[in-house]
């Protein structure tokens, strides 16, 4: 397992080059949740997500000849974009593998960015042999988007960041797909003060993490379909799921109905643009699914790379689902159990 001096070599390896990023803060939030709540907005980090803290942490810790012969990644859209702008930061070339489905968005964002894109069909091929291979064929580098120690640490400064700027957060909220930010976190925040509670969420229908922790190994689950397209994870990632198996405090689920809820909370309540996947944590405190405690509750939004057509017709068809124009739940809490448990 990595430990807090991993994440601080991290924040060392990345500061001036990321960004760190507020804490945001709302009184209807608050009221909604039952307890104070502070909302890290990784949506505004560099690149639209918090991936480009591990992303970058990985490629800085590669020799220099790694570098030079250029990187490669698999990705469901905002691992691709933090490869990008890591290999045009360093001066060196990214492959990307990503499946066919991915928002065209998160894309044509890491071209943008001067990345070379492959794609490959979600739920048939073999995404990690894809991977092995091109890397084998041409030299790259692999940077993994979970199953990485510098990955993990990059993350967890994450964490590190929160505790920092609020020393009084005693429960963090965090997504979890392939698990690596979820371990980074629970790292750093057990180190820096191990009262403090972690708590991961899922989309119920990509519950790869709860159903593992369950059952106490890795588990593979069909394809998730779900509206939170980065946590669409068929299984955790090995080193992720030891840390999160002895760190974490709790896994719970939501809904898509949930997190689209989430989605217009945050758009309404603290101006803040979350896509699906970035939203699921707020989505689990605005829910009930995270026990009250005494403190405050820091939730993290771990992305927001989300078009606006996309973004308003998500909103409007919840909108539409709750009658006369409002979106159910809104401002009740409530509702399903944790379908797991850490």
């Amino acid at each position: 397992m990595i430990g807090i001096d991993d994440v601080r070599a991290a924040a060392t390896r990345l500061y001036g080059y990321i960004t760190a990023t507020p804490l945001l803060a709302s009184p209807a939030l608050d009221d909604l949740c039952g307890a104070p709540v502070l909302c890290k907005a990784e949506n505004l980090q560099r690149t639209g997500s918090f991936k480009v803290r591990g992303a970058l942490n990985h490629v800085l810790s590669l020799t220099r000849d790694e570098r030079a012969a250029g990187i490669i990644a698999a990705s469901s859209g905002n691992h691709a974009q933090a490869i990008a702008w890591a290999a045009r930061l360093v001066g060196t070339y990214a492959v990307v593998v990503v499946p066919a489905d991915a928002p065209q968005a998160k894309v044509q964002a890491a071209r943008a960015l001067g990345a070379e894109v492959y794609h490959y069909a979600r739920g048939g091929d073999d995404r990690d042999a894809i991977v092995t291979e091109i890397a084998r064929e041409r030299g790259l580098a692999i940077v993994p988007s979970a199953n990485s120690e510098q990955v993990i640490a990059g993350g967890g400064t994450v964490a590190a960041e929160i505790l920092a700027q609020a020393n009084q957060v005693s429960t963090l909220v965090v997504p979890v797909g392939g698990g690596g930010l979820a371990a980074g976190c629970a790292v750093a925040a057990k180190a820096l003060n191990p009262a403090v509670r972690v708590i991961g969420v899922e989309p119920e229908y990509g519950a790869d993490t709860a159903l593992s922790l369950r059952e106490g190994r890795r588990v593979s689950i069909p394809t998730p379909a779900t509206i939170a397209d980065g946590l669409t994870h068929r299984t955790p990632a090995p080193l992720p799921f030891a840390i999160n198996r002895a760190l974490l405090d709790q896994v719970v689920t939501v809904s898509d109905t949930e997190i689209t809820e989430a989605m217009a909370i945050g758009f309404t309540d603290l101006k803040a643009v979350i896509e699906p996947s970035g939203a699921c944590a707020l989505a689990a405190a605005i829910c009930g699914r995270i026990e009250i405690t005494s403190g405050t509750m820091g939730v993290i939004l771990s992305g927001g790379n989300i078009s606006w057509t996309t973004f308003r017709s998500l909103i409007d068809r919840t909108a539409a689902a709750g009658g006369d124009g409002g979106v159910p739940g809104l401002h009740a809490r409530g509702g399903q159990q944790p379908a797991g448990t850490a």
